[in-house]
């Protein structure tokens, strides 16, 4: 870090669910654990946020609004009732003249929101301003990144080279900057018989396609995450639970650490363009081999670690079929602590916050140079 300065950062997160356990995905977690860290470093941060978030100041000016929903079963994480966007616009205006402002001006911008208002604000105010591409494009985001002119404090990260690729082709040029890991908060597990499956319960995410694998090799599967799509979760995966198909639940890190690491393969199952997968990292920090659809980043979070296989995407028979290689090998001598260890060497948190403190830095003193950037990050 550049002359260990203490930075007055504004971190922008997403407000579709508020930061707080059990983590609604892995966004979520990305930006809860960012925030914990920076403040732990001395910096002053604050959190622009959805109400009921932890780490909320009492400036309401920085309090998103959730979406408002009529009825809980229309409830989505894709899409937004009436009226949210409205809302989002005013929301994101009175943070953009508190930011014009000299006496709750920030040095730096840490954003994450999935909205392109943020983004202009590095034009509009002159505020330095980095984005953190969490998804495949996004509309709203792509059209405010091609409205920057070349005078805006602004640059782009992206959580896997797959990401920045496809944000690319929509002329949008981003830094890839990958999501970390808490070794001390995912630690070494003991493994066990069952298999298991963690996530957002979305369609994207297919858990009943994990389901159908496990069926396949006869194997119990262990499901835990929030139900992100109730229309789905009632016609895809109620049906098909039972007999040794359980569902534990939305669970808090240190339970789902624990279910994960008792485990003898996690499977995960994309069936959209993944841009990281954090998952998959989560459960090999605990040592627990991990099989998945080749979708998006996947591949790239996996290479060269030991206890993974990728196999086609929505091809139940071969992840029934390498999960089941996974478990053997884990049996005749595949090391939990050398899956972790290969793990941490490529996602541990703790150096991904010292990069991330390093890119902060160099944004607020000197509007960013691209080779200072490729420095920090590591590229």
């Amino acid at each position: 870090m550049i002359g260990r300065e203490k930075l007055r950062v504004l971190i922008v997160a997403p407000e579709r669910h508020p930061l707080r356990q059990p983590h609604a995905g892995g966004l979520e977690a990305v930006v809860w654990n960012r925030v914990r860290w920076l403040r732990s470093r001395g910096h002053h941060v604050e959190l622009c946020a959805a109400e009921g978030s932890d780490f909320l100041d009492d400036d309401t000016e920085l309090h998103l609004p959730s979406p408002r929903w009529l009825r809980a079963r229309d409830a989505s994480d894709t899409d937004f009732p009436e009226g949210h966007r409205r809302r989002m616009t005013d929301a994101f205006a009175r943070v953009r003249d508190r930011l014009d402002d000299a006496e709750t001006r920030v040095d730096v911008v840490d954003n994450h929101s999935l909205h392109g208002d943020p983004i202009l604000w590095s034009r509009d105010v002159g505020v330095p301003v980095v984005t953190t591409l969490h998804t495949p494009p996004l509309a709203d985001m792509v059209i405010a990144s091609n409205a920057l002119d070349g005078s805006s404090p602004h640059r782009f990260l992206a959580v896997s080279q797959y990401t920045a690729r496809a944000w690319s082709t929509e002329g949008v040029e981003a830094f890839v900057f990958t999501n970390g890991v808490d070794t001390a908060q995912w630690r070494l597990g003991a493994g066990g018989a069952d298999w298991v499956w963690f996530g957002r319960i979305v369609p994207e995410k297919a858990p009943h396609l994990a389901i159908d694998a496990a069926r396949r090799a006869g194997a119990r599967l262990k499901l835990a995450g929030r139900v992100g799509d109730a229309a789905y979760f009632e016609r895809e995966v109620r049906p098909r639970l039972g007999r040794g198909i359980d569902y534990v639940g939305a669970l808090r890190q240190p339970e789902l650490a624990g279910l994960v690491g008792a485990s003898s393969v996690a499977l995960v199952t994309p069936v959209w363009s993944e841009p990281f997968g954090l998952v998959m990292a989560e459960a090999l920090m605990t040592g627990t081999p991990v099989a998945a659809f080749d979708s998006g980043g996947t591949s790239e979070v996996l290479a060269g670690i030991p206890g993974t296989a990728v196999v086609p995407a929505a091809d139940t028979e071969s992840l029934a079929h390498a999960a089941t290689g996974l478990v053997e090998q884990s049996r005749s001598g595949l090391s939990r602590q050398d899956v972790r260890d290969a793990a941490a060497a490529r996602h541990s948190l703790e150096q991904r916050h010292r990069e991330i403190e390093r890119v902060l830095t160099i944004a607020a003193q000197s509007a960013m140079p691209d080779t200072e950037l490729v420095e920090a990050v590591g590229a």
